[in-house]
């Protein structure tokens, strides 16, 4: 009984080793690379394929590293970002309102805001639909300091700014 295993074996190797089972495909080649962004921490926040070849240029590996089109068809400058958002009162005594256009909108992911001294978050909030574009932040209770204010966009930028609490 092993004789006739063994001799069934042996012409499956010989059938694989002359090939004439198998058909000599040439797979093509790359025509890409994989592509890592990171935030200014240091995590990983994108990765993905660019592909030269394929018409939308990158092609995402999983759902949660989407990129938004709106977000990638604004594509604004710092400078442009601050001037679609309204920031008040700044130095803040109790309740900091920040509120923010349409524009803004599309490019916000969080917004979050975080002791300069110790990284402790105090505030984190999505920016979902039921925020009408506005965040108000009861700052009575924190102490004196400057408080980081940070937007996460949906491009995976995030871009900052000092508010001073009195």
């Amino acid at each position: 009984m092993s004789y006739l295993i063994k001799f069934i074996m042996m012409c499956f190797l010989m059938i694989g080793f002359s090939g004439k089972t198998q058909m000599n495909v040439a797979a093509p080649l790359p025509q890409g690379a994989n592509v890592f962004r990171y935030d200014e921490a240091g995590n990983q926040i994108f990765r993905g394929y660019e592909c030269s070849r394929c018409p939308l240029g990158l092609v995402e590996e999983s759902n949660e590293n989407k990129i938004s089109e709106s977000a990638t068809a604004l594509n604004i400058d710092e400078e442009a970002f601050w001037n679609e958002v309204q920031i008040y009162p700044v130095p803040v005594k109790n309740v900091l309102t920040i509120n923010w256009t349409d524009k803004a909108d599309d490019l916000i992911a969080e917004v979050s805001l975080y002791e300069q001294n110790t990284v402790h978050w105090k505030f984190q909030q999505k920016n979902i639909p039921s925020l009408n574009r506005q965040v108000q932040i009861d700052m009575t209770h924190y102490y004196l300091g400057v408080y980081i204010l940070s937007f996460q966009l949906k491009d995976g930028r995030t871009i900052s700014k000092n508010i001073t609490k009195f």
